[in-house]
């Protein structure tokens, strides 16, 4: 019994001292958000650095001393720093202290990735070793207390300790405090989060392959750019019937997006480097540094303002109440509509034009994309606009599918 008081005595402290932490840095930043992300939006590169060969093997070089130092580990660090099983390839690119290699791993091409370059750069798990004293056990039930409280300050979400596990190393012994201390760094990194617990939920979330410290990698995937004539790197043979199946794999993820988590996931950073694609033409969401459920999204969103413009979150909008002079906390635009704006648009418009498709569903198909890009009903709220044209979209390419694969008969 007083082993239990204790617990709760260390979880309630722990608990005071983050939501007073918590609490104080909300103050601080809170006028600085929309302000750093319209900055962010008109010049992207602006916190980008130079992406080069010689700094990326500078940082796993780093990575590798910790490792041998005995300061951090992972399932991939043997093959990273001993058995020379993975071994990098090229630089990716940095973005706001994000970096992301390319690597290969037992004849498999992945994407290493940490939101931070250096371990040393991530706040240590120290508050319970203080507690514990050093060498001690740390008991299990605040180990988890302390992981369910990380992840509902990422995902703006409870979850229960089952669905938390796999974050999270499940035995006390050798090498454990290691372990420890790198699966603190990951879980500070919401995209790892994301990664780790939602792919068994949805074929459109990246699954994690291993992790060594803070870097984790995942499937390397042929992912979109603004550079390819169809977005994605496709064939011409053959290219209108594979965009046809992408934009109903689109469809589908929005779909998932929506409806198959406890609450809907947002996109606030869609453009096509944030997509890949599979064989089989299913779109993958490959960076979702930018993505947040819905309790997360309204506490972004519920900002000051003097007008609507002083509401919009990189994609995800809201309107600026002016009796107040405070920004909604509901969005008012939709994945789906961005996906038209910025993806949809490019695809279907007068100037790309298949002459294996009839002019009649072209031109539905085109009024179809511009009506879900910029259509919204008078209260400002797309979703319930999305769901009609959600289901027109999806016949129309599916028609659209229909001629194609007749014309190839």
């Amino acid at each position: 019994m007083a082993r239990a008081v204790g617990v709760r005595g260390r979880v309630a402290r722990y608990g005071r001292w983050r939501r007073g932490a918590l609490l104080a840095f909300a103050a601080w930043t809170a006028g600085w958000v929309l302000a750093a992300a319209l900055l962010l939006r008109a010049h992207p590169s602006v916190l980008s650095e130079r992406c080069t060969d010689e700094k990326s093997r500078r940082i796993l070089a780093a990575l590798c001393r910790d490792y041998r130092g005995g300061w951090l580990t992972g399932a991939l660090c043997e093959d990273l720093c001993v058995a020379g099983e993975l071994l990098y390839q090229r630089c990716l690119y940095y973005e706001r202290g994000k970096k992301v290699l390319q690597a290969q791993w037992r004849g498999q091409t992945v994407v290493l990735k940490s939101k931070r370059e250096a371990f040393s750069s991530f706040p240590p798990l120290n508050l319970l070793e203080e507690e514990a004293g050093p060498g001690a056990p740390i008991p299990e039930a605040e180990l988890l207390l302390m992981v369910a409280g990380e992840v509902k300050n990422t995902l703006g979400l409870e979850l229960p300790n089952n669905s938390i596990a796999p974050l999270w190393p499940a035995r006390q012994g050798p090498g454990w405090r290691q372990e420890l201390a790198s699966a603190w760094s990951l879980l500070q990194q919401e995209e790892y989060v994301y990664f780790s617990l939602l792919p068994d939920l949805s074929r459109h979330i990246l699954p994690v392959l291993g992790s060594c410290g803070h870097f984790y990698a995942v499937e390397y995937l042929a992912a979109g750019s603004p550079h390819h004539k169809a977005l994605f790197p496709l064939d011409d043979a053959g290219q209108a019937q594979a965009i046809s199946h992408i934009a109903l794999s689109f469809l589908d993820m929005v779909s998932h997006f929506d409806s198959d988590f406890s609450h809907r996931l947002h996109l606030c950073d869609v453009k096509p480097e944030n997509f890949a694609i599979k064989r089989d033409f299913t779109v993958v969401a490959i960076d979702v540094d930018m993505a947040f459920f819905e309790p997360k999204m309204r506490e972004i969103l519920e900002q000051n303002c003097t007008g609507d413009e002083d509401c919009n979150f990189f994609d995800c909008f809201s309107k600026c109440d002016l009796r107040v002079n405070k920004c909604g906390a509901r969005r008012v635009n939709s994945n789906l509509q961005v996906i038209c704006d910025k993806i949809f648009q490019h695809w279907f418009s007068s100037s790309h034009r298949s002459p294996a498709i009839s002019p009649q569903l072209q031109l539905q198909l085109q009024q179809a994309v511009q009506e879900c890009a910029h259509h919204g009903d008078p209260s400002g709220n797309s979703w319930t606009a999305s769901s009609s044209v959600f289901w027109k979209l999806r016949w129309l390419l599916q028609a659209t599918l229909k001629e194609l694969q007749e014309v190839e008969k």
